[in-house]
């Protein structure tokens, strides 16, 4: 940095003060209309004298915070601030740039020194804090504070430019490399961000530990290193997984979501490993027992595992370790001399006849391994040595049956784990459900589980450190070499073999549960993304046999039209028939759906007989199965209670059943999801693992189809990116005392929506422009007038400003409602811009979004132009211009879920006895697992297609796919392999997806 001259130095970091922080705090404000959280109020401090005046022809153009804005306003809406880059040149567009860059540097200059005050006024308090770093906490309030008086529509791609440089301080830049190849402007978006360069990945954790949390991320996830970086700034700054998949693609790498949600998890447990490492830190500091080399130790922890390992001896209540005795004996100083100089030690001086643990020389030499024991076992480059050499070596995990099992458990239970009765496998070969299944064994106190790891391991494990790491310095005498030998032999045994296991199991069962967490949330996203069957009246069955089958007949429009209960095996089957047709001719239902609870055969082959004999004429019955897993949780919950008051409970689980058909989505996110049961030893995982990654999967699935603001539900937009149940009845509540919502900005008026909410959810928010359009021609006379007071408030709020609250100016300043046709796509606001300058480029309107005219409009022009070329002249991403483009494509009321299955329709039954070997059918899946494929092909008892029966031959790649495997819902046509009756097991291949 002292190469470059002075000036230089000021450019680059006023720059950076201006486009680095701005650009990245816009971009999480989204807008600065929503000022609600304390976390926004540095802007007051920025002194109004060092602003240049604005002309008043500026301010209707921006409505937020005209006073305060002046300068921002005034430089950036046309213009464009361009980084100092080292031998790079960069086309500007504007002629203007020049002039407004020279204004710019006055004002920046004396901001970034106002800046380097206050972060250097903050750095004592930072020290203050011990080990905790509060660096990122520092810069990001100071990026709001440098940032959020900027008033750009910030871009779909700035994340990357803001958050690159977000760790560092001001008083950390310096100009030793090339800076960030990247433009921005005020008005468009910068070029595609690239990877970082070098040392750009470092990032200042709130706990600084003896290893880079970006590399060890990149090793774990087996994801590039720039990824890793971008994907940790994307986090810290409050982004929710479908946000950064939809508007942040390019900074991701194009991850999907399960590898996004998979990165966030590792990230969490190394973070909580930090944090425990410090609280352990702090304990033994404050006991007195902290030395420097269990300090290195414990900064160089990465799991759990080794944590515990080295901290066991430390905690409170411990009796103590047999080194630790020993060492309070004196006898560590004798250990140590035994390594450093053997020829001067004399374990009979040490001989101490009235103390107990010294009286002998056989206790002393005892001591004296139990401490170098000690010692071997927590030794870095000794652990790091016995596990790469564990990792070239056959080690297996071995089962069989517990000695006690059969006293204590049930035979039934006995005979389920048959298969890891007398089991043996290389642990690097393993299955994930066979380690899952081995654990609940073992749990059950059935299994008896042990890792093995073979004796050569040991051999060559103690040749190594009686040549290399423990050698002594100096002649040492055979009994003393035979102290060391049994050192060794003592620390394998009982502290690095027992590590080790404890490291192995951990590992198998963290990667088996999580992998199974992913299959439950692969299942879930498939089963929330059945097709809806929209336009039908629809009968719902909950079977049942003492009590009755509940029925319910729900509109097209999901409102309750009837509910009755009959009784079909109680020996009225026939006299109930004749009420069934009734209610299906009086309500024109023409498809009747049962749930797959108790009685489900029985009914479905009831409806089968009457449907066979036409009973039903003139209507054309059909029948689906769907689960009912959760719909009685679901009926008794306090949501089903305020939604249908009154119902009976068994009724609501009837009326839960058919909506489920209707829109899958919107009736399944009601019920918490490890209730839906599409999962695989879901009881044995991690809950919060669990629950954390069924939640992100249900706001994923709502986010991306989207909701109807007027029209959607409480529970529904609760899970969309952004908000929660607070936000989601907030803006119930604000709806039906304001009316609809005209369009997405009147989203900030909500209490607390702030602007990150706001950015978070306003891409997943449709405004229907026919609803829109209804409402605004019935309240003609009343949006006038509305009009001409909100242009009157509008202007009062450009004279009295300053004097005017916070909420006062917001609510004025947002009161001109006017209809956007791009609140109906998937565009997010910050983008509107690009859209209106693709939609003249290519020579369409707002009034043709959605229409065959804007695809084909849309279609020309790119093959002309390119899509590459058309982002670069946008000064945009491909991704982002990819979005665009599908917005404007997209028909109004688009729902990509009509390209996937819909519920299988029937009219006939199949029994099981009826199944032969060679036997072609189609079924449908209902849940995958790890070991296999669960298949209802319509006998009652679901077949399994074995794992290694799928291949990837046999999937469908034309077809659009939710995931990389077979899901839940997905038709498949299937040969019968192998038919077990007594255990009523069927066997079958895979032939083809449908």
């Amino acid at each position: 940095m002292s190469s470059l001259p002075r000036r230089a130095k000021v450019k680059v970091q006023t720059v950076v003060s201006k486009d680095e922080f701005s650009s990245f705090s816009e971009l999480s404000s989204a807008s600065e209309d929503d000022k609600e959280d304390s976390a926004w109020e540095p802007q007051k401090k920025v002194p109004r004298s060092r602003k240049l005046p604005v002309s008043k022809e500026y301010k209707p153009k921006r409505a937020p915070r005209v006073k305060k804005n002046t300068l921002q306003t005034k430089d950036g809406s046309e213009g464009v601030a361009v980084k100092e880059e080292l031998n790079s040149s960069v086309p500007i567009a504007d002629v203007d740039l020049e002039d407004r860059k020279n204004k710019l540097e006055t004002v920046q200059t004396l901001k970034t020194a106002k800046m380097k005050r206050k972060n250097s006024a903050q750095s004592p308090s930072a020290r203050r804090t011990k080990k905790l770093k509060a660096d990122e906490e520092t810069n990001k309030a100071s990026s709001l504070e440098s940032g959020s008086n900027s008033t750009e529509t910030p871009s779909t791609s700035a994340t990357w430019e803001g958050g690159c440089k977000k760790e560092e301080s001001e008083d950390d830049f310096t100009c030793s490399q090339s800076p960030l190849k990247k433009v921005k402007t005020e008005m468009c978006p910068q070029g595609q961000p690239v990877r970082f360069p070098a040392n750009a990945n470092n990032i200042k954790e709130e706990v600084e530990m003896n290893w880079d949390i970006v590399q060890v991320l990149s090793e774990r996830t087996d994801i590039e290193l720039w990824v890793c970086a971008n994907v940790i700034r994307l986090f810290n700054d409050d982004n929710t997984i479908p946000f950064i998949i939809r508007y942040r693609k390019e900074l991701i790498n194009n991850l999907d979501a399960d590898s996004l949600r998979e990165v966030q998890q590792t990230l969490e447990e190394l973070r909580a490993v930090a944090k425990k490492a410090y609280n352990t830190i702090q304990k033994i500091k404050k006991e007195g027992k902290m030395s420097e080399c269990l300090l290195k130790a414990l900064l160089n922890c990465k799991t759990f595992e080794e944590l515990e390992h080295v901290s066991a001896p430390y905690k409170t209540g411990s009796k103590g370790t047999k080194a630790q005795r020993a060492k309070q004996l004196g006898l560590e100083g004798a250990a140590r001399t035994l390594l450093e100089n053997p020829g001067d030690l004399n374990l009979l001086s040490y001989i101490r006849p009235n103390v107990k643990g010294l009286s002998a020389l056989q206790d002393i030499e005892t001591g004296v391994q139990h401490i170098l024991a000690d010692m071997i076992a927590k030794d870095k480059d000794t652990l790091d040595f016995i596990r790469k050499l564990c990792q070239n070596r056959y080690i297996c995990i071995q089962s069989s049956l517990a000695k006690v099992s059969s006293k204590k458990v049930n035979e039934k239970d006995v005979d389920k784990f048959l298969l890891y009765q007398n089991f043996s496998c290389n642990i690097r070969n393993i299955q994930h459900h066979q380690i899952l299944a081995i654990n609940r064994g073992e749990n059950l106190k059935i299994l008896t589980v042990k890792v093995n790891i073979s004796d050569g391991v040991k051999n060559e494990f103690c040749r190594w450190c009686i040549q290399n790491r423990w050698r002594p310095r100096g002649f040492a005498r055979p009994e003393l070499m035979k102290i060391l030998y049994n050192s060794l032999d003592d620390s394998f045994k009982r502290l690095i073999y027992p590590l080790l296991c404890r490291e192995f199991r951990a590992r198998l069962t963290s990667d088996a549960e999580k992998e199974s967490v992913m299959m439950f949330g692969r299942n879930l996203r498939q089963l929330l993304l059945t097709s809806p069957v929209p336009g039908r009246t629809l009968m719902g069955v909950d079977p049942g046999y003492k009590h009755g089958c509940k029925l319910a007949i729900i509109s097209p429009t999901s409102q309750i039209l009837h509910t009755d209960v009959v009784y079909l095996h109680c020996g009225q089957g026939f006299r109930e028939a004749e009420k069934i047709k009734r209610l299906l001719l009086n309500f024109n239902c023409s498809t009747v759906v049962i749930g797959n609870g108790t009685a489900c055969r029985e009914t479905e082959a009831y409806f089968a007989d009457l449907i066979m004999k036409n009973y039903f004429a003139p209507l054309d019955i059909v029948y689906c199965i769907v689960s009912e897993a959760g719909a009685s949780v679901y009926s008794v919950s306090p949501e089903a209670n305020k939604e249908m008051p009154g119902l009976d409970p068994n009724l609501r689980s009837a009326v839960s059943i058919a909506r489920r058909v209707q829109d899958p989505l919107a009736e399944l996110v009601k019920i918490e999801p490890k209730h839906i049961g599409v999962g695989m030893y879901q009881h044995d995982v991690s809950q919060t693992l669990l629950k954390a990654t069924l939640d992100s999967v249900v706001e994923e699935c709502v986010s991306f189809v989207g909701v109807d603001i007027n029209i959607c539900s409480e529970v529904l937009l609760r899970h969309i990116a952004g908000l929660n149940a607070n936000r989601a009845k907030n803006i119930i509540e604000w709806r039906e005392k304001n009316g609809p919502f005209i369009n997405r900005e009147q989203l900030k008026k909500v209490k607390g929506l702030g602007p990150k909410s706001f950015q978070q959810c306003a891409g997943f928010i449709r405004v229907n422009q026919d609803y829109i359009r209804t409402f605004c021609s019935q309240q003609t006379e009343s949006a006038g007038e509305m009009q001409r007071v909100a242009v009157a408030s509008s202007a009062g709020v450009e004279v009295t400003n300053e004097k005017q609250g916070k909420k006062k100016s917001k609510t004025a300043v947002n009161a001109v409602l006017k209809p956007n046709p791009l609140d109906q796509t998937c565009i997010h606001p910050e983008s509107y811009d690009i859209a209106m300058r693709f939609l003249s480029f290519v020579g369409g309107t707002l009034c043709e979004i959605g229409k065959p005219e804007m695809q084909q409009k849309i279609n020309s022009f790119l093959e002309k132009e390119g899509i590459e070329k058309t982002a670069e002249r946008l000064q945009t991403t491909v991704h982002t211009l990819q979005v665009i483009i599908d917005g404007l494509s997209q028909p109004e009321s688009f729902d990509f879920r009509t390209d996937f299955d819909k519920p299988d329709f029937k009219r006939s039954i199949v029994c099981l006895e009826d199944l032969q070997v060679g036997t072609v059918l189609t079924g449908k899946v209902e849940n995958a697992t790890l070991f296999g494929i669960f298949v209802d092909i319509g006998v009652g008892r679901s077949g399994l297609i074995p794992i290694r029966n799928v291949t990837e031959a046999k999937l469908s790649k034309t077809k659009k796919r939710r995931s990389l495997g077979l899901g839940p819902g997905e038709r498949v046509e299937v040969q019968v392999l192998n038919i077990d009756i007594p255990r009523s097991r069927i066997t079958l291949d895979l032939i083809r997806v449908l």
